[in-house]
């Protein structure tokens, strides 16, 4: 199988880097971030198109600021320097930076000479977003500027495949920033844009047959968008090899391993053992109120599980995951880059250190948008690839405070009240997620001629692309009339509903 085309984004820590590699395969092109650390000759064997230096929080000036390896410089790929990678390559190159007088932050507008290649096919005058506190001041020998804002003369430069971005092209506030960055990454860099879903699947199928060999496969099927894609990517790969196992930990979604045997079991025809945990699980939560300790005991005991599991469906070698890019960006810094560590997910934070397994992670280069696009090409009914996002740890972070059996069914209920009618309204489908959330919160309340003191659901429905960024979701009034007073009529425990309308950031969509 032929290497796609391939961009490399060093990353310096910006919060936008995953933004950039979004943009990059929307042109059909795939993107890989790398540490900034990486060097020019293993850059240089990935043969990568082009180069783009992300932005960064740091000052090129600092005495621990992170610097990528000169020799970048040399290799004659083209390269773009975003905000703090243009400082970067300005400071490399013999150019100065130093402290604006006057910082850039939020919208502006950008003056372009039309003759520079990353604006072909745009006005003069472009809106731009800039987010930065020093400045290119001097110019490096050889560069020429090709763009200007009020407050900065080099606000654009470029000496000729290397080109630098004092503002943020991937960010939306940038209108026709996804523009610059294709022409970029195909004007400049000269990709044909052949990275579809479906050379990702054939690519995919080959490097798990190579790897997997004759041996045997086990997989967690949560009924989850993830792990059903993973499953059917696997099974078209593997066949038989590949044996699912559905823990039910007694946090799942109401019906949910009935749902599951239907669409795999009967439907795909994928080898299924369904394993009931729940005691297990439950037990070992039993009251631990932090959300880390949840998700660390959550995954602990989910390979647990399988390694017991293995006994009756035969030996297996590997452990697949329906692990994805945001995860593993929100759980650990990316093979040591600068991203901050928000929170830990179960598929790849909490995995025992001696695990028997070796683990395959099919989906883990993707993006949500992409892994349905995956699960659409394999043939997954619709009501399986447009399912809302579920945690991996499941309802045990909707459920906050120590979890047990009576708040989880409250829980569970009023769950599926908000999936009826977020469904039966047509916006189930309109929004990324629509959930409720168990508060540990009582209130008084008056039901009939009696007083109450029941507990609290939150109602959360956010609005994005591929969850790294959120809003909440603005429900009609009568839709959210009728999740109030269906989950106060027909949960028992429930007095009181509540609406979250915070965004991310600054909160996380899941409350743990």
């Amino acid at each position: 199988m032929e290497t796609p085309e391939r961009i490399l984004i060093l990353d310096f820590g910006s919060q936008y880097t995953q933004v950039i590699a979004r943009r990059i395969r929307e042109a059909n092109v795939y993107s890989e971030i790398v540490p900034y650390s990486t060097g020019a000759r293993k850059i240089a064997s990935l043969r990568p198109r082009g180069i783009i230096l992300s932005g960064g929080p740091a000052s090129v000036y600092a005495k621990d600021a992170p610097k990528p390896d000169p020799e970048i410089f040399n290799l004659g790929i083209p390269i773009l320097g975003i905000c703090y990678g243009m400082q970067l390559l300005a400071h490399f190159l013999g150019g100065e930076v130093a402290k604006s007088q006057r910082r850039e932050y939020g919208r502006g507008l950008l003056q372009v000479d039309r003759k520079c290649g990353l604006f072909r096919g745009l006005s003069g005058s472009i809106e731009i977003w800039n987010s930065h506190g020093d400045k290119v001041t001097r110019l490096p020998r050889g560069f020429k500027a090709a763009g200007k804002t009020e407050n900065s003369a080099y606000a654009v430069v470029q000496k000729g495949n290397i080109f630098g971005l004092q503002f943020h092209p991937e960010v939306a506030h940038t209108p026709r920033g996804r523009e610059i960055i294709h022409n970029f990454v195909k004007g400049v860099c000269g990709c044909k844009g052949t990275w579809t879903m479906s050379s990702f699947i054939d690519k995919t199928v080959e490097e798990i047959r190579d790897k997997v060999g004759k041996d045997r496969v086990i997989l967690g099927l949560s009924g989850g968008v993830d792990s059903s894609v993973a499953a059917a990517l696997l099974h078209r790969a593997i066949g038989g090899q590949l044996v699912c196992i559905l823990v039910d930990n007694g946090l799942l979604r109401a019906n949910e391993v009935e749902s599951v045997k239907r669409i795999f079991g009967k439907g795909l025809g994928l080898k299924l053992k369904v394993v009931d945990a729940s005691d297990r699980f439950l037990s070992r939560l039993r009251g631990v109120s932090d959300p880390e300790r949840k998700r660390k005991i959550i995954g602990t005991e989910f390979i647990r599980v399988f390694e017991a599991a293995t006994r009756s469906v035969g030996k297996a070698k590997f452990l697949a995951q329906g692990t994805l890019y945001p995860d593993i960006i929100e759980s650990v810094s990316i093979d040591g880059n600068p991203a901050a560590l928000i929170k830990s997910h179960h598929n790849v934070g909490g995995l025992p250190k001696r695990m028997k397994f070796k683990l395959i992670e099919p989906l883990s280069q993707l993006f949500k948008d992409e892994v349905r696009a995956v699960g659409e090409a394999l043939g997954l009914p619709k009501e399986m690839v447009w399912r809302q996002p579920f945690p991996g740890p499941g309802l045990a972070v909707r459920c906050l405070g120590p979890v047990d059996r009576a708040k989880l069914q409250i829980l569970r209920e009023a769950d599926a009240v908000v999936v009826e009618e977020m469904k039966l309204s047509g916006w189930y489908y309109k929004i990324w997620q629509s959930f409720a959330v168990l508060l540990p919160v009582r209130s008084v309340g008056v039901m009939g001629d009696e007083r109450t003191y029941d507990f609290t659901i939150a109602v959360r429905a956010v609005e994005s692309q591929d969850a790294m960024t959120a809003d909440w979701a603005k429900l009609p009034y009568d839709l959210l009339g009728k999740l109030s007073t269906r989950i106060i009529n027909e949960v028992k425990g429930v007095n009181r509903v509540v609406l979250d309308i915070s965004s991310k950031p600054p909160a996380t969509i899941e409350w743990e």
